[in-house]
């Protein structure tokens, strides 16, 4: 018969189990400041000296969180992910029909890149330490590229569906960057997303091979 675990054991485990909190919480405390710094200020104001005063722990505590600032922006980076992914999904979820899906998803995109340009700034511009890959991306990564996938892969229609879907999020990508640049009037960004989703729409079908 399995023995049950001795007092000793069990407050060892408890006292485990709540270090292990503690350092998950001071983990998203570090990140969640790190994002309103760069949100209010800018990427360069994010230094880890600025954030061990902003939360009040010592630099070695954060270093014991996080190896330096490119961890903090991946961290950043895969909150960013995980939250696109369900922004993208609420937006297809909002209809049955697939146009209005894909129009719904493409202004979804645009939209919550010009709410936290920190944030998207972290998870496409600023180096980290993810990789990008159909077989080597973390899960958040893939699941955001899997959204992207559900309303563009109907249209591929004999193309390659990565390429496919590749394009078409270099394509939202592009009107983000340059808009955010000033190269775009960002007053009309509204009607390019309307746009590209009527040209992707009325791609013909490729014979199949």
């Amino acid at each position: 018969m399995p023995t049950k675990p001795t007092q000793s054991a069990q407050s060892a485990q408890s006292t485990q189990q709540r270090r292990e909190r503690e350092r998950a919480d001071r983990e998203s405390l570090i990140v969640r400041v790190a994002r309103e710094l760069a949100e209010a200020e800018g990427w360069d104001a994010v230094t880890t000296r600025r954030l061990a005063e902003r939360i009040e722990y010592s630099q070695p505590v954060l270093y014991s969180h996080f190896a330096g600032r490119t961890a903090i922006v991946t961290a950043v980076a895969l909150e960013g992910f995980a939250e696109l992914t369900a922004e993208l999904a609420a937006a297809r979820h909002r209809t049955t029909d697939p146009a209005a899906a894909l129009a719904a998803v493409a202004h979804a995109y645009v939209d919550f890149a010009t709410a936290g340009p920190a944030l998207y700034e972290a998870m496409f511009t600023l180096a980290t330490d993810l990789p990008f890959g159909p077989d080597s991306a973390p899960a958040p990564l893939q699941a955001a590229f899997a959204e992207l996938g559900n309303v563009l892969g109907p249209l591929a229609a004999g193309r390659d569906l990565v390429l496919f879907i590749e394009i078409g999020w270099a394509a939202l990508h592009g009107l983000v960057t340059l808009a955010r640049g000033g190269r775009l009037d960002p007053d009309q960004q509204s009607e390019r997303v309307d746009l590209l989703v009527g040209q992707l729409l009325a791609l013909p079908s490729l014979p199949r091979r």
